[in-house]
């Protein structure tokens, strides 16, 4: 059911500082900048073989991952798997009893369809699930 890791984000507080350091320093390939309001947030991308680097930055104060910031402060935000069936995944993991932040999927703006797993649920560890949009 899990086809792949799609990326990973990092949680920032701004996108200006940290995208120089990851494109200039670290040498990722930065792609774009991408708004998600539905998120609230502001997100770089960077290509790194079959996934990506995402650095997510909060567009408003209130938002989650605004709280997120000023209770833990910038660093790894959370990991993003690719998955064929993401009813059928998230019905198996709500039948588990796992605790799901999103037990019916969002679509982003780019139309993705995905959730989000709660960290309580997986040791730690924020695992938001997608699935590609279906032709």
């Amino acid at each position: 059911m899990i086809k792949r890791i799609d990326h990973i984000a990092i949680a920032v507080q701004g996108l200006e500082a940290t995208v120089g350091f990851f494109a200039d320093k670290l040498g990722l390939p930065f792609s774009h900048i991408s708004d998600e309001p539905e998120q609230h947030a502001q997100v770089a991308f960077f290509p790194v073989g079959g996934s990506e680097v995402e650095l997510v930055a909060p567009t408003d104060t209130t938002s989650g991952l605004a709280k997120w910031l000023e209770k833990r402060g910038e660093g790894l935000h959370h990991l993003c798997l690719e998955v064929d069936d993401l009813d059928a995944v998230l019905a198996r993991l709500a039948a588990q009893g796992v605790q799901l932040i999103n037990p019916t999927p969002v679509t982003n703006s780019a139309g993705r369809r995905l959730a989000f797993v709660h960290p309580k649920a997986t040791h730690g560890v924020l695992i938001e699930l997608y699935e590609e949009q279906k032709p």
